[in-house]
């Protein structure tokens, strides 16, 4: 910046008070909206007197659309708090918002919008601006979006499903088509103002809907500017949001959602998504996607269009998980080695070694005798087939989700929605101050940083998320060590504290102590973290300063969700694949950090603990979330309208009625995408161990979906359409998820569950030479994967302090390890059965992780990612938009060819006048 700029700044900084978030350009450097941005785009000169907006009296139609003359369609609506009624008027900041404010509307009349002021029915200082795009400048900014538009009715025939014999009985569970008409399908073409004739317009006021309007208005609204002074420009209508210059700003609802509006133009589309799709009694209908795309925009529509796609598909996994877990619980009873754990002869004289320093004692294998029935519950064969079975079903749903989403940015003219089509955020446009060829175009054009700068930005971001990845797993790190400490501090004064509690001291035992308090610590940081890298994130974002609004939610996706990633899985990675793997054996454990004794599993097993981990964080976090996306907008929205509540004699406008509804914030769907995605990880990465995780997803989607279309139908203003051509970064999350759940799921089966110790024991050490069993059988296995010890192997740091009554005078304990007993040259080594054991796991993981490669890559290439259909569509499409610009570009130069024509046609004649005179 010159140093006349440097001194306007230091002027602005110390004489006035300057908004937050101001967004400021230097016009010396020329970095104006060019025509292709803002083609109606004039500054109002410094000083020059601006025009102010027309105030009228509300006219008493509660349920209008338009200005008061009843012609001009409301495109938006800006709220403000009039200064002049409020008692600190006089205050600098207030005069330096209204000075804005004037210059803003100001600059929207001067581009060509039309604006009328209606004071607030309920609250005098309100004024609420209505804004009204005319034809011309929807023409023009219509083109300037390359917003696709009819050009014609689809002339291709469709073909008929083989299922139609059911309509009768599908029909039901659609949308009536009586109120939700099927829309009329159309080829389309990018608007081009010159070609007018060539589209489908019947009706000018219909020809673009009240989204593409909202969707331009709100991208005038965002480059205007608010001040110019000298060389220096500010501007956009998200500035001034920011600054309390306006106080909401939002597209209106077409009518109340549970009461059809009086007006006969009113199409009442909210009303029949609220009775169609939000309202509980619809909870079994398909969604009406077309009608949700028309009024909410192609962002909302796909994100819907995924969450359907997705629960349909999860009621497969279910049915077969579902079938799995009754499978293990039919045969819980009849299992062998679970029958030798409750056997009084077997378990009952199996006396188990201490599994902490001193104040642990000994125990008896058969109290595990519940809990090992419930381990086979989830840990059975159907459990391995289940896992297999998972992993070909993502593969399927995201090659099927593909061909969907193919066929819906075909219908929803998304198809070419490419990187130069989608415009910059008005953020990078306002910094745009150093030269570059663009690669494509070989132009000279603008852009906020050199290759440095943005490798200097880019390298600071990716810093920031991994401080904060290796800061969370700090934190699983102290909890454990937290859990390791506080069990041996609990086990020593936790009865002797609640004696006095005598009916709750057998219920409060160290190890419940332990748990609830690392789980509400644990809880604690989680949330803590979780809000200070939201606010962090959301800054290095803007910092990277991505170019457009995709660029902008890709980078933020996937800064959050690698954060949340560690977040919610790294305690259920901790306890499938950490806990319990390295704790040595009782004569010689391992210590963390050389003072706690690391973890042992549960005695029935880790495997048992992963699925009691899962069902509490899908569980309550489902039941949470929801609860949390029903009562706080609703809570919100009541006490806005008590504090606000005004006579029932008086009739509230539209525009206002939306104002009393809350705003949905800036990103938007982020948070609805990244539950669910975070819910398809415990889904597809954990399911070897919770073969449930398919029905609790699906009985919550069931939910989420009229939840999520109650809240924003009932509870939030309208949102501003935004196009979208896919999900956006969270496809490729997705399939990454996909990838790791595979090596998950088999590491899983292989080293949290008991599963291939027992099939190793089955074909190898029940018979000879090994066993001592004639044929392959399950009897003795208990007894076989118990290593011995010796009591007087224990050091004095570990012996226990207290021993049982019915200890009596053994010599021995048993532990889970496949170790050679005392007394043998390698005693407490690990045996010949460990290494069959390793060497089965190891070999199960490249097989079956192999198999399962090939098939997801087989099925992969075998499923088309565009239907056929959609791709004769597309190229029936694309040949009449190359008819239409033929036809047009032969008009233009005929056009022009025509006076050259008729010239030489006319001295042609008179030389054959001159001709036929000499002969004559």
């Amino acid at each position: 910046m010159n140093e006349s700029g440097e001194n306007i700044l230091e002027m602005d900084s110390l004489s006035e008070t300057k908004l937050e978030g101001d967004t400021e350009i230097e016009m010396g450097m020329e970095v104006v909206y060019s025509q292709e941005f803002l083609p109606t785009y004039e500054t109002i000169p410094e000083g020059a007197s601006v025009p102010k907006v027309e105030k009228v009296e509300f006219n008493g139609k509660s349920d209008s659309l338009f200005f008061n003359d009843g012609v001009r369609r409301i495109d938006f609506v800006l709220v403000y708090e009039d200064e002049d009624m409020k008692e600190t008027d006089k205050n600098r900041t207030f005069q330096k918002r209204k000075q804005r404010r004037e210059y803003f509307e100001a600059s929207l009349m001067k581009m060509g919008m039309e604006l009328e002021a209606a004071r607030s029915v309920v609250d005098e200082k309100l004024l609420f601006v209505k804004v009204h795009m005319p034809w011309d400048m929807l023409c023009t900014y219509a083109e300037v979006l390359h917003i696709k538009l009819p050009i014609q009715p689809n002339d291709l025939s469709t073909t008929s499903s083989p299922f139609n014999f059911l309509s009768c009985i599908t029909k039901h569970f659609y949308p009536s088509e009586d109120l939700i008409a099927k829309e009329t399908e159309y080829f389309t073409a990018p608007f081009e103002k010159d070609r007018l004739e060539y589209f489908y317009v019947k009706d000018r006021d219909l020809f673009f809907t009240p989204s593409m309007r909202s969707r331009m208005a709100y991208y005038i609204l965002s480059r205007a500017p608010y001040e110019v002074r000298e060389n220096i420009k500010k501007f956009g209508v998200t500035k001034l949001l920011d600054g309390g210059v306006y106080k909401a700003a939002y597209p209106l609802h077409d009518c109340r959602f549970n009461v059809r509006s009086k007006e006969d133009e009113c199409p009442n589309e909210r009303y029949l998504l609220y009775n169609e799709w939000a309202h509980p009694k619809s909870f079994y209908k398909m969604q009406p996607l077309d009608l949700i795309r028309k009024y909410y925009g192609e962002k909302i529509g796909i994100y819907f269009a995924w969450l359907g796609f997705y629960t349909a598909m999860l009621a497969l996994a279910a049915i077969v998980g579902l079938g799995c877990f009754i499978y293990g619980y039919t045969t819980q009873e009849t299992s062998t080695w679970s029958k030798e754990v409750c056997d009084p002869l077997i378990g009952g004289n199996i006396v188990m070694c201490p599994q902490c320093d001193k104040e642990c004692t000994y125990w008896r294998l058969n109290s595990t005798c519940e809990s090992s029935k419930k381990l086979c519950i989830f840990d059975n064969y159907g459990t391995l087939v289940f896992a297999v079975f998972m992993a070909i079903w993502v593969t399927v749903f995201l090659e099927f989700w593909k061909r969907y989403q193919a066929e819906l940015e075909y219908e929803w003219d998304t198809v070419e929605f490419l990187e130069q089509e989608e415009q910059p955020r008005p953020e990078y446009e306002a910094k745009c101050n150093h030269d570059r060829i663009n690669p494509v175009t070989r132009v000279k054009e603008k852009v906020p940083y050199t290759a440095c700068g943005r490798c200097i930005r880019v390298s600071l971001g990716i810093g920031t998320v991994l401080f904060w990845i290796v800061l969370i797993l700090a934190s699983v790190v102290a909890i454990i060590v937290y859990r390791l400490a506080v069990f041996f501090s609990f086990s020593t004064r936790l009865q002797s504290d609640l004696k006095e509690l005598e009916p709750f001291k057998e219920y409060v035992t160290a190890q419940m102590a332990t748990s609830v308090t690392a789980s509400i610590i644990s809880f604690v940081v989680i949330m803590v973290l979780n809000i200070l890298y939201e606010r962090v994130a959301i800054w290095i974002t803007d910092f990277e300063l991505p170019r457009t609004r995709t660029d902008y939610e890709n980078s933020l996706t996937l800064k959050m969700f690698l954060f949340q990633f560690v977040n919610y899985y790294s305690s259920c990675f901790y306890i499938a694949f950490a806990k319990g793997k390295v704790v040595g054996y009782p004569g010689q454990p391992v210590y963390l950090l050389g003072k706690y004794r690391n973890e042992e599993c549960d005695p029935g097993g880790c495997l048992i603990e992963l699925t009691t981990q899962l069902t509490i964080i899908m569980g309550g976090k489902a039941i949470w979330n929801n609860i949390q996306e029903v009562l706080l907008p609703w809570m919100k929205n009541l006490i806005f309208r008590y504090c606000t509540r005004v006579g029932s004699e008086k009739v509230i406008p539209r525009w206002e009625q939306d104002y009393q509804l809350q705003h949905i914030g800036k990103l938007g769907l982020f948070y609805e995408y990244l539950e669910m995605v975070i819910q398809f990880g415990f889904v597809t990465l954990f399911v070897a161990s919770f073969p449930l995780a398919p029905v609790l997803a699906l009985v919550n989607n069931l939910f989420e979906i009229r939840v999520d279309a109650w809240k924003i139908i009932t509870q939030f203003r309208r949102m501003v359409p935004e196009k979208a051509q896919d999900i956006g970064a969270w496809q490729p999350i997705l399939q990454g998820v996909a990838i790791l759940a595979v090596a998950s799921n088999a590491m899983i089966i292989a080293f949290t569950s008991d599963m291939i110790p027992r099939l190793v024991y089955y074909w190898s050490f029940s018979v000879y030479p090994y066993g001592d069993h004639s044929s392959h059988t399950m009897q003795g296995y208990i007894n076989n994967t118990l290593s011995v010890f010796d009591i007087q192997d224990f050091s004095n740091k570990s012996r226990p302090l207290q021993t049982p009554y019915w200890f009596n005078n053994s010599t021995t304990c048993r532990y889970r390890d496949f170790r050679y007993p005392p007394g043998h040259h390698r005693q407490y080594e690990y045996s010949i059965y460990y290494w069959h054991v390793i060497a089965a796991k190891m070999a199960f993981i490249i097989v079956v992780e192999h198999i399962v490669y090939l098939t997801k890559f087989v099925l992969s290439y075998v499923i088309p990612d565009v239907p056929y259909t959609v791709r004769e569509q597309i190229k029936r499409e694309k040949y009449l938009s190359q008819v239409i610009l033929h036809e047009t570009n032969l008009k233009l130069v005929t056009k022009r060819l025509k006076p050259f024509g008729d010239k030489i046609l006319k001295q042609n004649e008179d030389k054959e006048e001159e001709i036929m005179d000499l002969y004559f």
